[in-house]
């Protein structure tokens, strides 16, 4: 029963999170801040790893300030390392024990190139496109996956191409 009420309570945070998405999608991004902050001040710094990642993953999308978006697209990562870590009892395993996170991964390599591609670190950019195309390789042959592996080879073009500075648009949706 307890195991039950637990789940029921994760899903409520994971239902909670989606909520506020679709309030940024729909245009309201200083309020999607808002309430994702106040979501992470409730959860906290030693909350569930997934949520908190799911949460990073999300305020990254609602900051003004590249710098601020970096710092956030690096906690979800760092999240998704420390999830997958509980997960598999032991934090070299990889995401392989984790499938949410397992799915998430390449996405957020993939915020971090785009990240630092704005913030004018190539060197930096590239490193997590790289590990972004080979988290992607777990991702299934879905519209998902489909959009995911889009937006990598978005994003190798954009490296190869090293468009004029401030042009690199992030590989997520923005109002």
């Amino acid at each position: 029963m307890a195991d039950g009420q637990g789940q029921t309570a994760l899903d409520s945070v994971l239902t909670r999170i989606g909520q506020v998405v679709m309030l940024h999608h729909a245009g309201d991004r200083e309020e999607a801040r808002h309430r994702l902050l106040g979501l992470w001040a409730e959860i906290g710094v030693h909350g569930d790893a997934l949520h908190r990642c799911t949460l990073a993953h999300y305020l990254a999308d609602t900051q003004d300030d590249p710098e601020d978006e970096l710092a956030w697209d690096l906690r979800a990562l760092a999240a998704a390392n420390e999830a997958e870590g509980e997960a598999a009892g032991d934090r070299s395993a990889g995401y392989e024990g984790m499938p949410a996170v397992r799915a998430l991964v390449p996405s957020l390599h993939l915020n971090l190139a785009a990240d630092y591609a704005r913030l004018a670190r190539p060197d930096a950019a590239r490193t997590h496109l790289h590990q972004a195309r080979g988290a992607a390789r777990v991702l299934a042959d879905d519209t998902y996956g489909d959009r995911v592996r889009a937006a990598i080879r978005r994003m190798e073009i954009r490296l190869e191409e090293g468009g004029p500075a401030g042009w690199w648009g992030p590989p997520r949706r923005r109002p």
